[in-house]
């Protein structure tokens, strides 16, 4: 079983995986280091972690989640959240409700701020989970597999758009 503890100097940063960063115009907007925290202490139910954005940068595109809530406290820095068509300001010491929905509850992140946008992200884990991106139209379908023979965890992910979807009887 794993240490059910961790300090928070001891969480590691790392930039995000290279299949998984920005690329192209994207890459002038998202950027963030993240600190894995929930596997490291055994957590099942919950999913956190520390997001480190960098001033001027977003961590994600705007999306909202259809079945994980989320709540962010902010660490350090300062920013912005908006959610749906508000934007708050945000800084050190807030707590941020990121609820269910549609487009109304799409949000986004934004370090407005000089320095490093840190906060704590906790989400509830429920799966499979769907979210939308609605200034891209996107949608995307996430999924945790049980681990394989080699006992790693695997995940089911698609991010695609409604009309690309196949009838349901083509090639059968």
């Amino acid at each position: 079983m794993n240490k059910p503890i961790i300090n928070i100097a001891d969480v590691q940063l790392q930039p995000r995986p290279p299949a998984f960063a920005a690329t192209g115009p994207a890459a002038e907007r998202y950027d963030v280091r993240m600190g894995m925290v929930s596997a490291v202490i055994g957590a099942q139910k919950l999913g956190y972690n520390i997001t480190a954005v960098p001033p001027g940068m977003r961590a994600f595109p705007p999306h909202s989640h259809l079945a994980n809530e989320e709540m962010f406290f902010v660490l350090e820095g300062s920013g912005e959240v908006k959610i749906g068509e508000t934007t708050y300001p945000i800084k050190q010491g807030d707590f941020v409700a990121l609820t269910t929905g549609g487009r109304e509850k799409a949000h986004v992140v934004t370090n407005t701020g000089s320095t490093e946008l840190r906060y704590l992200a906790v989400s509830t884990r429920i799966y499979p989970e769907v979210c939308e991106y609605p200034a891209s139209g996107k949608f995307g379908v996430m999924a945790e597999l049980p681990p394989g023979a080699d006992g790693k965890s695997a995940a089911f992910r698609f991010v695609g758009r409604a009309e690309q979807c196949a009838d349901y009887w083509e090639g059968e």
